[in-house]
């Protein structure tokens, strides 16, 4: 598919075809100006953003073990750091592998979905344009097997979706197929069940996806599991020592949440899912979204968005898995 490119202007050009090759304090000025960061990513799940503006992503791939982890710059373009993660074509059509990404203070954190691996890498000396590495070369923690010992699911199941730092420094790591929150020890690496989800009802799994501390809590997003009933999505609350319950209830097939400025829960939508067999079945073109803890839709018509970060005030940044952007909102 092609997108719209946006042009920059001639003296942009000059400065970035004569200037050094890291442009840290340019990078944010450029994405303030672009409402569309870049349209270039290859099946996004997840991204953050480092201090000097940069936007790192983890990218499913197309099925091929073509996972990567790349860097978006201010100038929208996409440098891949890290190549060759884990990228398997389900039957359906869907593409799984590589979770969520997290930056913080130089080390990058990366999720392996289903391999169950951390990786913890430190890019604090990376420059744009470096040669990428292969994802074979970089050391790895082996989270999946400890979960699957849990017996934590029926059937057993692990899926390192997305991570948070808690109030403690330790690593707060959403297992969507466990569905469970597995904490990491600051100190020396130590595993642990935090917390567990109960299913929606009999036959629906929780599926937790996004994660954040709101300085009294952590604040969790549910996906929930096939048939991806409408309304049956929560925003669930978990106590510092792990305790769950529900927050805000009535909402579909969530797959991250950010805070807002003033510390309210602002979440994804992926889309709406139909259920009409045989002609018709599976996610609905552009009816992802994002809505507020109320349930309001602050921006809708989204190809499948699957995480939100918000980088000043009130503007945050949109992933869509389904078009391959990242996109600048201000609600």
């Amino acid at each position: 598919m092609n997108y719209k490119r946006y042009l920059l202007s001639a003296t942009l050009l000059l400065t970035l075809a004569t200037g050094c090759n890291d442009i840290d304090g340019l990078d944010g000025l450029l994405a303030s100006q672009r409402p569309i960061l870049t349209d270039d990513l290859v099946n996004p799940i997840g991204m953050s953003v480092a201090p000097n503006g940069r936007v790192w992503v983890s990218e499913t791939g197309t099925g091929g073990n073509d996972g990567r982890v790349s860097v978006v710059a201010g100038t929208g373009q996409v440098y891949p750091v890290f190549t060759g993660f884990q990228s398997d074509l389900r039957p359906d059509g869907e593409v799984t592998g590589i979770g969520h990404v997290l930056y913080r203070d130089g080390i990058l954190y990366i999720l392996g979905g289903y391999s169950g691996k951390l990786y913890r890498v430190d890019v604090s000396a990376y420059r744009l344009g470096d040669p990428a590495r292969p994802a074979s070369s970089l050391t790895s923690e082996d989270i999946g097997s400890y979960v699957l010992s849990q017996n934590l699911s029926d059937p057993i199941d692990s899926n390192l979706y997305n991570m948070t730092f808690g109030p403690d420094g330790s690593l707060y790591i959403t297992d969507a197929g466990a569905n469970a929150i597995i904490r990491r020890d600051k100190d020396n690496g130590t595993l642990s069940v935090f917390a567990r989800f109960p299913n929606i009802n009999p036959q629906t799994q929780p599926v937790p996806t996004g994660i954040v501390h709101d300085g009294s809590r952590f604040l969790v997003s549910l996906l929930t599991g096939f048939p991806f009933t409408t309304g049956a999505a929560k925003i669930m609350q978990v106590s510092n020592s792990g305790v769950v319950s529900d927050y805000r209830t009535g909402f579909t097939t969530l797959t991250d949440i950010a805070l807002s400025a003033n510390k309210a829960p602002v979440v994804t939508q992926l889309a709406e899912f139909v259920f009409q067999p045989p002609t018709n079945v599976g996610f609905q073109p552009k009816t992802g979204a994002v809505r507020n803890e109320a349930g309001t839709v602050l921006l809708g018509g989204l190809e499948r968005p699957t995480d939100i970060e918000r980088i000043s005030g009130s503007t945050y940044y949109v992933l869509s898995n389904g078009d391959g952007t990242i996109r600048r909102v201000t609600f």
